[in-house]
């Protein structure tokens, strides 16, 4: 967190400001180019869940996802938070037999499909990054490592997947440290403009004047999302879906925990990516929109179609309105 980032959102009950978020946003180029932003971009932040694009690079560069001729809904799901859904199940669990693994193999600990009944017992393959760890589970039976150490942060799979991030990103390796995520892989702390930079990248390979073996990698893994844009969340109530799909996959989003959000704009070369200071991603919806808007990133149609994730509007239980989301010129520029 940076004390002098500035406020990017204020929310009003009545007449009254209630909560104010912090953060800080960078629009970039693949070049590096910061084209825009708000806060300090050189911020180091934990990526989380929206890098997932990132890690998943060595499952198409090693050549596990051809050996095993793994199909695109898996490329789709290694992106995924997903919210366990029979869809997102059915998934993970073809990836697993094609590759000769059973469930049991997943290191990402049981979690319980999001909107599930209080006490409902989780599972690993339900758990949200089972998508992602059966893509590492893949990489490792390729390259012939011990599967049950395919989470070791110095083991050959993670060691792949620190030289792609690395890579991809651009960042100075002595600006990047990792930690362990929720779900038991290591997490990257990367400047917010190299993550912005890393996004535009993926969504963009040509432009960014990728080789052409990371080059169709990237490729490989935009396609997936725009053709299974609910593997990559979920089918209802999920922004990262909806944006793909508003957006026919040209919007590559990404959300990843405690406030992070990642953006690729496929075909425009332009990457954008969002930290709030307080971890609250309820901060960053309204703005998502907004910013895409003020850089001729979406069209009037697609914002209309996002509904509720572009609305400044904030109702009860019971549907009345009872405040309001103020955007602030950190912004709207």
């Amino acid at each position: 967190m940076i004390e002098t980032n500035p406020v990017l959102t204020r929310y009003w009950r009545g007449a009254s400001v209630e909560s104010i978020h912090r953060g800080a946003w960078v629009l970039t180029d693949s070049s590096a180019t910061v084209l825009a932003g708000a806060g300090d971009p050189t911020q180091r932040v934990f990526g989380r869940s929206a890098t997932k694009s990132f890690q998943a690079l060595p499952l198409v560069e090693s050549g596990a996802a051809d050996a095993f001729h793994l199909p695109p809904q898996t490329l789709a799901l290694a992106l995924a938070s997903h919210s366990g859904e029979p869809q997102h199940v059915a998934s993970a669990a073809k990836t697993l037999e094609l590759i000769g693994l059973g469930a049991e193999a997943l290191q990402c600990g049981p979690q319980a499909p999001f909107g599930s009944a209080a006490g409902t017992q989780g599972r690993r393959i339900t758990h949200n990054c089972s998508g992602k760890h059966a893509g590492f589970l893949a990489v490792s039976q390729h390259v012939g490592a011990d599967p049950a150490k395919y989470l070791d942060p110095d083991g050959e799979v993670q060691m792949m997947v620190n030289q792609a991030v690395l890579e991809i990103t651009g960042a100075d390796p002595r600006a990047v440290s990792r930690a362990i995520d929720g779900c038991s892989a290591p997490t990257f702390r990367i400047p917010l403009q190299a993550q912005a930079t890393g996004i535009a990248r993926v969504a963009n390979p040509e432009t960014a004047g990728l080789d052409d073996h990371r080059r169709n990698a990237c490729k490989r893994f935009t396609d997936a999302a725009a053709q299974f844009p609910e593997l990559v969340a979920g089918s209802t109530n999920r922004i990262c879906s909806d944006l793909l799909k508003v957006s026919k996959g040209r919007l590559f989003a990404k959300i990843g925990a405690e406030g992070v959000y990642l953006i690729g704009v496929v075909g425009c070369d332009r990457g954008l990516a969002i930290k709030i200071d307080d971890g609250n991603d309820r901060a960053f919806t309204p703005l998502i929109a907004r910013l895409l808007q003020r850089f001729d990133l979406i069209e009037d149609s697609e914002v209309e179609a996002l509904g509720k994730w572009a609305s400044d509007v904030i109702t009860n239980w019971d549907g009345l309105v009872v405040g309001r989301v103020e955007l602030t010129e950190a912004v709207l520029g």
